[in-house]
């Protein structure tokens, strides 16, 4: 069992905490009278629920007939099954003001991944391929220097939390512009940084790349419905 995925979920929750109240405080998400907090979270629980199941069924072991397994985490979580699960979960939740509501977890959303990875210092889990690079960081006393590459993530999905929070106070945006990009950015950074992991290959690219393709669809059906809106309003 591997406790320390605890505190990633620790790390990732701050993230989401912490942003949802910066927001609050800067009246970003004065356009969503649903509670953002508890959608996310119940979101999370689901996100990781179905993940879970997904990874099990992956590694041939059947939920029905191990419903233990399903807390006691041994092979982790399917992330992208997850972040499938939770978006269609935020998308439900908050159905009555969609777009208000996915805006508004946007650059949350994106500060929780940023912890999620930041955990990797909990896990002793930072470190990629080897580099000459001087910031590279040994394994072991003597050893290759390393890419810290789950700090490289936490430290991009931090700065586009915050760009992604204050263009929203500062540009107003058309509606569903905001979560289109952030969805852009979550699959565009791991997409990114997947070349420094150790397992190269190994991981769910096209999850990635279904991400940045349905974030661009929404980004350009978002930007065209707000310049057809004027024009609709005229008489």
């Amino acid at each position: 069992m591997e406790f320390t995925l605890l505190f990633a979920a620790f790390f990732g929750v701050a993230g989401l905490w912490l942003m949802l109240r910066w927001e609050a405080a800067r009246g970003n998400a004065a356009d969503c009278a649903a509670d953002l907090w508890e959608i996310a979270i119940t979101a999370a629980v689901v996100g990781v629920f179905i993940g879970r199941l997904a990874a099990m069924i992956g590694d041939g072991v059947n939920p029905i007939t191990n419903p233990a397994d399903i807390l006691i985490v041994r092979a982790g979580v399917a992330t992208g099954w997850a972040s499938a699960a939770a978006l269609v979960t935020v998308a439900w939740l908050g159905r009555k003001e969609l777009w208000p509501a996915m805006d508004g977890l946007a650059p949350a959303a994106l500060a929780a991944l940023g912890g999620w990875h930041a955990g990797c210092l909990a896990r002793a889990t930072c470190l990629g391929t080897t580099t000459d690079l001087p910031w590279g960081v040994a394994q072991s006393p003597g050893g290759p220097g390393r890419h810290p590459v789950e700090i490289y993530a936490a430290v991009l999905f931090l700065v586009v939390a915050i760009a992604v929070a204050l263009w929203k106070a500062r540009g107003r945006p058309a509606a569903g512009l905001p979560a289109a990009i952030a969805l852009i950015a979550a699959g565009g950074i791991r997409l990114t940084t997947e070349p420094f992991r150790p397992s190269l290959g190994g991981g769910p690219v096209w999850w990635y790349l279904a991400a940045i393709a349905i974030g661009a669809i929404g980004g350009v059906v978002a930007v065209r419905l707000r310049r057809r809106r004027p024009s609709d309003s005229q008489p």
